[in-house]
């Protein structure tokens, strides 16, 4: 290269580099981290949740997801997040986006199966997949396009936003040594899982979490099923029930929904559409580890705090016999009476056989050398 070429393309250099260098202090002269350079129109959106906005992990995640979107869309999109009531009862979420009232809702699809009984597999399925395997379900196995075929008829589109990872059975006040010790047993269980020890003769109760610990006290019931370690001892479980049994049966997997009205999405940008799918696909990767992390660490809290007062063993083998085969039977109910739930099960199901191969030569096996 010449001399005087040498002196243009250094000169050139240069005034790219100060272009540069101008536009990323626009882009960063807002408060915080947001963007102060938009590009396009701006929307401002309303998400409403399910959970109370202190809510651990769930209404911080909620929070988080919806800053994500607004910095990674340079402030374009802009979203206000609404605990559960604060807006809309956490009831009427799955309406209130349906209706377009809002734009977004942030829950579990299960809390919807008295409107589609197909939501509830895109939550849990009693003896399913783990987590793993249902993102691999979701995001490569036709899981995703199933859920929005389902929710296309109510104007919406759900995506995975979060995981609790596997839960525990629950808390008992007294042991299980046999299926006859579940007969009569009042237990606070929602969902499949409450439908399935309904059949096995206990008595299901309903009731919020900031209930449990007291009817625990009481004995107004004898056994509750929260979520997992992290959360149960944030309700105090773990002081006053004697007993904690796994595994989760109930809930292998237990995802989290973001729920978008469509038209809404649909006249969204095409690039701020691939920021909300995949500002929805960190955060179901950034809950599912954070539920990870903080689980095995409460658990360890348990254990160190109330040692051989409380026993954390696994449900006996007839009793998650029994179980399983009213699970058939209650996820047979549901499929024979709805086309669309019996659809989205066949493919979970036969996804689930095929990765459940892999997995006992894979995962699972690899898993069965840790010797620590």
């Amino acid at each position: 290269m010449s001399q005087h070429s040498r002196r243009d393309f250094l000169k050139t250099a240069a005034t790219a580099a100060a272009g540069s260098a101008l536009l990323a202090g626009c882009a960063k002269s807002g408060t915080g981290d947001a963007p102060n350079l938009n590009l396009g129109k701006t929307y401002q959106w309303d998400m409403v949740t399910t959970w109370p906005s202190t809510f651990p992990v769930m209404g911080p995640g909620a929070e988080a997801l919806a800053r994500r979107i607004e910095v990674m869309s340079g402030g374009r999109l802009v979203i206000k997040v609404w605990g559960a009531g604060e807006k809309v009862p956490m009831a009427e979420v799955f309406n209130t986006v349906s209706a377009g009232q809002v734009q977004m809702g942030h829950g579990a699809s299960y809390y919807w199966s008295g409107i589609v009984p197909a939501a509830q597999f895109f939550t849990a399925v009693p003896f399913g997949m783990t987590p793993q395997m249902v993102n691999s379900w979701m995001y490569a196995g036709g899981g995703q396009q199933l859920w929005e075929e389902v929710y296309a008829p109510f104007d919406m589109i759900g995506m995975p936003a979060g995981n609790t990872g596997t839960q525990m059975a629950g808390w008992f006040n007294r042991e299980i040594k046999s299926v006859s010790d579940l007969q009569g047993l009042k237990m606070r269980i929602p969902g499949f899982g409450g439908k399935v020890m309904g059949m096995l003769d206990v008595q299901v109760q309903m009731s919020g979490g900031k209930e449990i610990y007291t009817n625990l006290e009481l004995g107004v019931i004898d056994a509750a099923e929260w979520v997992g370690p992290y959360h149960d001892y944030q309700l105090g479980l773990h002081r006053i029930a004697k007993f904690y049994y796994y595994p989760g049966w109930q809930e292998p997997s237990a995802m989290l929904e973001l729920s978008i009205h469509k038209p809404s999405f649909d006249a969204l940008p095409a690039d701020l559409q691939q920021i909300v799918r995949a500002a929805a696909a960190l955060s179901n990767a950034e809950v599912q580890a954070q539920f990870e992390s903080l689980n095995h660490e409460y658990l360890g809290k348990i254990r160190q705090e109330r040692g051989d007062q409380v026993a954390i063993k696994p449900l006996p083998a007839d009793v998650l016999t029994a179980l399983q085969a009213k699970s058939a039977e209650a996820l047979s109910e549901v499929t024979g009476s709805d086309p669309m739930a019996k659809k989205v099960y066949a493919s979970y199901q036969a996804f689930h056989k095929n990765v459940a191969a892999w997995n006992a030569v894979g995962q699972d096996a690899a898993t069965a050398l840790y010797k620590g």
